[in-house]
């Protein structure tokens, strides 16, 4: 396996809503909210070392290695892995960094499932999840791999079977800071909690975020505006990357090429089943 690459998919996924319920005593903030992955995302490639180094090739501009979440999530297996295990990671990244969409945090749970994979640990789906928790709360849901509802600070998942739905997701070109809009005094945090069934009925949901997001960036709101001629245009997670469901491809396809210079549109299919869980059965086939 050592001085082979191997390519795995990070996908990005969406808050269909995201609700904030109440705040815990030492001041997080209790979420209810539903992830739709997407077919579309990042990708990670791989190579097996056997000097024990954990290497970045590349890097993302601003991102000192200690701090790069894939780094990280190499070194947190290390104790797993037969020792003087190694790995080179290099990035092919297309998400929106602070867009909203889980770039980081799917990342580094590609980097733990195929490496728990490639270095022929022993980790549970359940140990990566643990793991995950501990480098980012939305860590966990890309390490399970299935769309799901989610309550808590983001980390209690419960798999959800969601309606195949197309969506035009555009990036306003503006990199949203959550911790920031987290503190913002007008934010909403009292909305009564919810059920599945009531969401899969078609209650009426939010994103609490979306307020003071479009009034603290006009890029994000001139996003929303213009994305919701052709449909319910929603901010996912805190922003700053917008997106609404369409009926076809077709109709997506007509909805990219009429996209202003400014931004950047792209679409994607949303999937009940990570596309990475998808790729480690694949690769154990042969």
């Amino acid at each position: 396996m050592a001085d082979t690459w191997t390519a795995w998919p990070a996908p990005a996924k969406l808050n269909l809503f995201l609700h904030i319920v109440g705040r815990r005593a030492d001041g997080y903030h209790l979420l209810q909210t539903v992830f739709q992955l997407l077919d579309w995302g990042d990708t990670l490639r791989l190579r097996v070392r056997n000097d024990g180094r954990v290497v970045r090739l590349g890097g993302l501009p601003g991102v000192a290695p200690q701090d790069d979440l894939c780094v990280r999530a190499a070194r947190a297996l290390v104790d797993s892995a037969k020792p003087g295990l190694g790995v080179d990671i290099e990035l092919d990244k297309r998400i929106p960094m602070g867009g909203g969409l889980g770039g980081g945090s799917s990342d580094a749970a590609t980097v733990l499932v195929a490496l728990n994979h490639l270095w022929g640990g022993a980790l549970s789906i359940d140990e990566l999840a643990a793991i995950g928790l501990r480098l980012g709360a939305d860590v966990p849901l890309f390490v399970r791999g299935c769309s799901a509802w989610a309550e808590g600070v983001g980390e209690r998942l419960t798999p959800i079977e969601l309606a195949p739905r197309r969506y035009v997701i555009v990036d306003p070109g503006v990199a949203v800071p959550t911790a920031t809009l987290f503190q913002v005094p007008e934010l909403t945090r009292d909305t009564p909690p919810a059920t599945i069934r009531a969401f899969l009925e078609g209650m009426k949901t939010t994103n609490a975020f979306a307020p003071v997001a479009r009034a603290r960036f006009p890029q994000v709101a001139a996003a929303l505006d213009w994305l919701g001629q052709y449909g319910d245009a929603r901010l996912s997670g805190s922003g700053g990357c917008v997106f609404a469901a369409v009926e076809s491809e077709r109709e997506a396809e007509n909805i990219v090429r009429q996209c202003p210079a400014q931004f950047r549109v792209w679409t994607a299919l949303g999937v009940n089943r990570s596309p990475l869980h998808e790729a480690i059965e694949k690769f154990r086939a042969g």
